[in-house]
């Protein structure tokens, strides 16, 4: 997916850019930028590829080079960023972290009619930052090019633009599907995605954008240039998943949110008859743990750890490209406790199940050191749709993901005319897929969190949250 920082002050910024923007590796793993402005050489700047190394060790020895009292920086799960663009709207650097899916009818409509170019990326697409730029230089000013751009893109495009050593302009997607926020300390301001990553740093929130906001930062304050539009969609997979523990969306914490989604999966099982008998709750490490926590308080049983993952050479946020490999490392990481293992009956609570690549050896692990059941939940609802707002995840298409292939199996294409009745446990569908999955990967019992639940966990009207991914409902 990505995410992106940027600091302006009246002293220098460059450690709280490099921090800031290192808080949001979790968020990516393809590249990484800095763009800094110094009052005497203009505009600095580095990209690395954060494939084989992460950020932190790429850019420490670039620091001694940066200077300066205004930044930006981000993660990118795709494309090389930031860009330096030079137009009518003079010098600014760009990062922008989000989804066209209509960029190649932009391309053809709106710059080969006119013979604009583009710079190839060695895949022979576009940087779709670089679009995002035409798109905002087809207007006389910047904001109104924002503005202009965020009309034209059909996805969600979150954008951050450093015009010089006195101004950055941030601007939220047109639906408010990511965050973004303002912080402040006392001798400037900075902007992210993730709350935690500016705390640190001493700064404190001072404004949240709405969807679609335009907010321009100084130094000395920030101001409201393009106020929120109404219809906020964020997305609800940020509290289940990527959002990182300490972070805040709307008021509302990462990790209250886990526990209390937790309670509520536990909650509706013991009013539903389905709550096994186990020795131990556990949560699949990480983002599942403080779910798993929330269930284990309700349910009764006792949490444990029966296997932790080491990663201080793999961490989340560092993984290859190949799926081989990564399969290989996710198994490597599974470290067993078997004293927490042989002879008991589990119950694991991940995150979300999404293309299912590692249930299988997950499950076999545990057998294979001596587990007497294991049980599977997911904390968010079946993923029935491939995303196509954000890059959360690796899948290409609907056929990537587990409950597609399995609804296929069941039923070939006539099942794609019943997905909200396999979305639903109550329904027979419902049933069926989750004893198929079961029985396919060897759990004693599999159940998933719906979408009333989820949405009682985060607290929000139910209406300004994006479900897509799970119902399918723009």
């Amino acid at each position: 997916m990505g995410g992106f920082f940027g600091a302006i002050s009246k002293r220098d910024i460059v450690l709280d850019l490099f921090f800031g923007v290192d808080y949001h590796s979790h968020l990516g793993t393809s590249n990484a930028g800095m763009a800094v402005w110094n009052s005497e050489r203009g505009c600095e700047r580095q990209i690395h590829s954060i494939k084989n190394t992460p950020f932190r060790t790429k850019f420490e020895d670039d620091l001694h080079y940066f200077s300066g009292s205004c930044g930006i920086g981000c993660i990118s799960d795709s494309d090389p960023q930031p860009l330096m663009v030079r137009s009518h709207n003079g010098l600014y650097a760009l990062t922008t972290v989000g989804v066209v899916n209509n960029s190649e009818d932009l391309i053809e409509k709106h710059f080969v009619e006119n013979g604009h170019q583009f710079m190839a990326m060695s895949s022979g697409n576009v940087n779709v930052t670089e679009l995002v730029a035409a798109l905002i230089n087809e207007r006389e000013d910047i904001i109104d090019g924002i503005r202009h751009c965020q009309d034209m893109i059909e996805g969600a495009m979150s954008i951050l633009i450093m015009t010089g050593p006195e101004e950055i302009i941030a601007c939220r997607d047109r639906d408010g599907r990511l965050p973004v926020l303002i912080g402040k300390d006392g001798d400037g301001y900075c902007v992210a995605f993730e709350s935690f990553s500016y705390q640190k740093l001493g700064y404190e929130t001072v404004h949240e954008l709405g969807p679609g906001e335009i907010v321009r930062m100084r130094p000395d304050g920030y101001e409201v240039v393009c106020p929120p539009l109404d219809n906020m969609k964020i997305c609800g997979f940020l509290w289940t998943y990527y959002g990182y523990p300490n972070s805040n969306y709307e008021g509302v914490n990462v990790e209250i949110m886990r526990y209390r989604n937790g309670e509520i999966m536990a909650r509706n099982e013991i009013s539903d008859g389905t709550l096994p008998d186990v020795d131990f709750v556990a949560g699949v490490p990480d983002s599942g743990i403080p779910h798993a926590i929330g269930y284990a308080n309700r349910s009764g049983n006792l949490f444990a750890r029966p296997f932790v993952k080491y990663t201080p050479t793999w961490p989340r946020s560092f993984m290859p490209e190949s799926q081989e490999i990564r399969n290989r490392i996710a198994k490597m990481k599974q470290i067993p406790v078997p004293e927490l293992i042989e002879g008991k009956k589990l119950l694991f609570v991940d995150d979300s199940i999404v293309r299912g690549t590692q249930l299988r050896e997950t499950v076999e692990f545990l057998y294979s050191h001596g587990a007497k059941e294991v049980h599977m939940r997911s904390a968010c609802p079946p993923i029935m749709y491939a995303c196509k707002y954000l890059n959360f995840s690796r899948q290409k298409s609907e056929k990537d993901l587990l409950t597609r292939r399995i609804i296929e199996e069941i039923e070939g294409p006539e099942g794609e005319k019943h997905l909200h009745e396999y979305a639903d446990s109550h329904t027979e569908r419902g049933k069926c897929m989750l004893r198929t999955i079961a029985e396919k990967f060897g759990f004693d019992s599999l159940g998933y969190q719906n979408i009333d639940g989820l949405l009682e966990a985060i607290g929000l009207d139910r209406n300004s949250i994006c479900t897509y991914c799970w119902t399918g409902e723009e």
